[in-house]
């Protein structure tokens, strides 16, 4: 294994850059969800004389759904449970972390989906397929620290890459369709230790149980498989759920279905949730509203307002 030899060390101060420019720090490049660049080298009129530099293959690469994350000229990259620190403008391979896929996963688990990396100071952040949160030294690959963030029910999974807000990581998790109990939850970036968790479905007597009698909130779904976005004047994550189970069957599950098919804005330092929109009530068609919270700062009937654009599954 070889060493990066730029150092790495990214403040929180630089998560918070917008727009970006040569550095991509997240999933969507800033915490706005808008994935725009300033740079403009590339444009309508020279795009036809692009040609490939080098070329990375990576295992497990017919998944491949990672977006690359670059920092001062290094790329992280995902594929399953595998992590790479690549040279942007060689394609040599600094370092390569590596872990079995998880034999045994349920459906979307079981397809070993993996969106890329989060970045904080010297380290780095990703889930694994059977929903761990891994902490790897950003120069070297090293494991820092391993924390297994579900009950270990084979029907979780992890696909979305972490969010890095303040010094926390935020994750989600998979599987709405198979009988599982969706989540955001926090963990603090130096120690892997649990912050804060939220839970998409409510427990008995919490506002929302009316639709999950008995014991099936705990089989609810209302994942949270895609990341995040941030607002930090209004120091606020948006953050989408997916559709209530049994996925297409209404019968078990009766009234709205909270808080599946839900955007939700949460305070990033406790987890309390601040506000919720629901896209779909008592969901029948598999409508999850995951999709990105894209966050505009606009004019609306001649005032400026904080807004968030997404385009539903629904189809509004």
């Amino acid at each position: 294994m070889t060493s990066v030899s730029t150092a790495i060390d990214v403040q929180p101060t630089r998560l918070l850059a917008n727009p970006i420019g040569e550095n991509w720090l997240s999933y969507n490049g800033d915490y706005t969800g808008r994935r725009y660049s300033i740079l403009h080298e590339v444009s309508t009129s020279n795009v036809a004389q692009l040609r490939a530099q080098w070329v990375f293959h990576a295992p497990n690469s017919s998944n491949l759904e990672v977006t690359p994350v670059v920092v001062d000229g290094i790329m992280f990259v995902t594929a399953a449970n595998d992590a790479y620190a690549l040279d942007a403008q060689s394609g040599r391979t600094l370092w390569h972390y590596s872990r079995p896929i998880t034999e045994g996963l349920i459906d979307d688990a079981s397809q070993h989906h993996n969106r890329g990396v989060g970045v904080w100071r010297t380290h780095i952040f990703m889930e694994t397929d059977n929903a761990h949160l891994l902490c790897l030294d950003a120069r070297s690959g090293h494991l820092l620290w391993d924390v297994a963030y579900t009950d270990g029910n084979r029907n979780y999974g992890a696909t979305s890459a972490p969010l890095v807000i303040k010094d926390k990581v935020i994750v989600g998790t998979s599987g709405g369709d198979d009988g599982i109990r969706g989540f955001v939850a926090a963990y603090d970036a130096e120690s892997g230790k649990e912050v804060w968790r939220f839970w998409t479905i409510p427990g008995p007597g919490e506002f929302g149980s009316s639709s999950w009698p008995g014991e099936s909130y705990k089989l609810g779904g209302g994942t949270t498989w895609m990341p995040g976005t941030f607002d930090p004047e209004l120091n606020t994550i948006f953050w989408g759920t997916s559709n209530p189970a049994p996925d297409f069957d209404g019968g078990p599950r009766p009234g709205d279905d909270l808080y599946t098919d839900c955007l939700l804005a949460l305070d990033p330092d406790t987890g309390k949730l601040k506000w919720y929109f629901q896209f779909t009530p008592h969901d029948l068609f598999d409508y999850d509203a995951v999709e990105t919270p894209v966050l505009v700062d606009a004019t609306f009937r001649g005032q400026p307002r904080k807004l968030i654009v997404e385009a539903n599954r629904n189809g509004f």
